[in-house]
């Protein structure tokens, strides 16, 4: 065999004189890099494959290490078999189903004539040390099916049997650490030993392959890290995680409620509802000044939009259908449609370009049961959702306008992390390959412009077109998708949308689909968890509370409340007849921004002692200093009560 050439990251070449693995290439680099490898990219994937596999010639390589962000996922692969092998060592009749990788941890499936119970995690942690304290190599196999079948089979683990039958391949991989061995396409650590830290965390029943017909497993959640600082923080930010769960703090606050009666679609309470308006609200008057026009557009309409605009072909499986008339109508899942139709309503000239629609109506999607999560997961929302048609030449400018938008939104909101990435084009889709390309290299020449870094992110475009993702990063360190942008060529196309241009003749409009928060629901469960339901006072949804040590100061605290609701100001007087320390509690687990505390002093003087959400005092202050403290930190939209916020 002539050699193999391998290119490194930085295009540099290393030739060997066989197809070497990864973990050579690594070993000809350094012993220390060697050491520390866990696994491979190939040629721009970002898929991770086994160190141990041989590399072809030419074949562009990036070596995922200790080091590398995508190292704890062959870290938790490995774990999930560690904890297999466990399991199986202190329950020899534990029968293996499938241990994959998600997000934050990993989980196996066993086949247990015992339930597992909380009690059983220790056992398994000790066991899983000592495996890991052994450092044994992991060796992999190739194995034909048939081999693998019978050895399975011999042993009795008849879902591995089942797996491999359905695999319909000739040979498949095998991996062992030491006398123990499981079906596995990896990737996987060098030895045991690189798991350095490990965590059970959860029991759970799971039907095998999700169907409710076949056996009921169960389900062991876990977590692992290469470092045990790493698990430790991860352990603290699930602790803290489940204090701010958006449903817990949404039934504690008394913000919105599900029923039964109407899955995935959520009730605000009349608190709940001053959160979703206030955002609204903020967001319209930001849309005047960016020149976007509001419209109120159906919620049904019939199959017929949805076929023109490929959403009936590519959508479906996620849309809501009935029957009117023996006319077939769909729940609109987005509102590009009906913005189409609004367009082609009247004739365009290039000076009415770009026209930019906003829309607050709500969309329905259908969601599985399973997949649904509070307010993050839903069936029925509302976006803060507009389209933009415009030139080619006012591509680069509009994409600027959304960028600038987006940042004064999310620093308003105390939203200064995020990073986006650049979604390309999906393998279902529509629209010709020249038009993909356009569109992808105008978001790319956008961002470049504007010397804003981003991430590739193949494949997951819209079917219709590419965008650009906004991934907000919490106060737990935890992503979620919020903002996006998108072009799109190919709805114009369908619809058949046109302007008269400079040169009087017609052509046709981009359309770009933009959100900034994206749902309104989403955006409140997230914004919850990340302030941990200390709200800004203008989302607040009690915004003062007034406290009366004794009921003499009673007429005082009323002049007060009014005073404060003819400015507008959301208020709230504690009237009970309990001590003064019960009612600042109180108004503090209801994260309340502003207490006014009311004694026989302050009424005497009529002037006002303020605590804080977070525990400041301001004592005896006039009633006009406090009003103005107040409206101005509401106005200003300030982050912190009694705080000024610099933007």
């Amino acid at each position: 065999m002539s050699e193999v050439r391998i290119i490194l990251p930085d295009n540099s070449v290393k030739t060997f004189p066989h197809e070497p693995s990864a973990l050579d290439v690594a070993l000809s680099i350094g012993p220390r890099l060697a050491k520390d490898t866990l696994g491979v990219k190939l040629n721009g994937s970002k898929e991770i494959t086994d160190l141990r596999l041989p590399l072809k010639d030419g074949t562009k390589i990036e070596l995922i290490t200790t080091k590398s962000v995508e190292a704890q996922e062959v870290i938790r692969h490995s774990a999930a078999h560690i904890m297999a092998q466990a399991v199986q060592a202190l329950w020899s009749d534990v029968k293996v189903t499938i241990g994959p990788v998600i997000e934050n941890g990993f989980y196996y499936d066993f086949d247990s004539p015992r339930p597992f119970s909380e009690e059983d995690f220790s056992k398994i942690e000790t066991k899983m040390q000592e495996i890991v304290d052994k450092d044994t190599p992991l060796v992999r196999e190739e194995w034909s099916s048939a081999k693998a079948i019978e050895t399975f089979k011999g042993l009795g683990e008849r879902f591995k049997v089942e797996i491999i039958q359905d695999l319909k391949t000739d040979k498949v991989s095998i991996y062992h650490q030491g006398p123990w061995f499981d079906l596995c396409r990896g990737p996987h650590v060098q030895s045991t030993g690189q798991v350095k830290a490990f965590k059970l965390l959860a029991v759970a029943g799971a039907y095998w392959r999700g169907d409710e017909k076949n056996p009921m497993l169960q389900r062991l959640y876990a977590t692992a890290f290469g470092d045990r600082k790493e698990l430790e923080q991860h352990l603290k930010n699930l602790e803290e995680a489940k204090k701010r769960d958006h449903r817990k703090l949404g039934k504690e606050l008394g913000l919105f409620m599900f029923h039964p009666l109407a899955p995935g679609s959520p009730f605000f309470t009349g608190k709940g509802t001053v959160i979703y308006t206030e955002l609204q609200t903020y967001l319209r008057e930001l849309y005047r000044n960016y020149g976007y026009n509001e419209v109120i557009t159906p919620q049904m309409f019939d199959v017929e939009l949805f076929k023109t605009s490929g959403h009936y072909d590519n959508y479906k499986e996620n849309m809501f259908f009935s029957k009117v008339e023996e006319r077939d109508f769909g729940s609109k899942p987005m509102n590009c449609p009906s913005h189409c139709l609004l367009y082609a309503s009247e004739k365009h000239s290039y000076r009415e370009l770009p026209m930019r629609v906003a829309d607050f109506g709500r969309l329905h999607r259908f969601e599985l049961s399973g997949a649904m999560h509070g307010l993050t997961r839903v069936r029925t929302f509302c976006q803060d959702d507009a389209h933009i048609f415009c030139t080619l030449d006012q591509l680069q400018t509009e994409i600027a306008s959304f960028m600038k938008l987006l940042r004064q939104v999310y620093e308003k909101l105390g939203m200064n992390k995020f990073n986006i990435y650049l979604s390309t084009r999906p393998e279902k889709r529509i629209g010709s390959d020249e038009l993909w390309d356009r569109a992808e290299g105008a978001l790319a020449e956008a961002l470049k412009s504007l010397n804003l870094p981003y991430t590739i992110n193949e494949g997951d475009g819209a079917f219709y077109g590419p965008k650009l993702d906004i991934m907000f990063v919490d106060a737990l360190n935890r992503p979620w998708q919020l903002g996006t942008l998108q072009v799109d060529p190919n709805l114009p196309n369908a619809f058949e949308l046109n302007y008269t241009g400079e040169d009087n003749t017609e052509h046709r409009p981009l359309m770009l689909h933009r959100a900034i928060l994206g749902s309104l629901e989403r955006f409140i469960g997230v914004y919850l968890e990340h302030t941990a339901g200390h709200l800004p006072t203008w989302l607040a949804p009690v915004q003062v509370m007034i406290l009366n040590v004794t009921d003499r100061v009673n007429s005082f605290c009323e002049e007060l409340e009014t005073g404060l609701r003819g400015n507008k100001v959301r208020v709230e007087f504690d009237r009970r007849s309990e001590k003064l320390n019960f009612k600042i509690r109180e108004a503090q687990l209801q994260k309340v921004p502003y207490m006014l505390i009311i004694g026989d002093k302050e009424a005497e003087l009529k002037k006002v002692s303020i605590r804080l959400r977070t525990g400041e005092t301001i004592n005896e202050l006039s009633v006009d200093a406090a009003m103005e403290m107040i409206l101005k930190d509401i106005k200003n939209r300030n982050l912190q009560p009694g705080k000024e916020q610099s933007i």
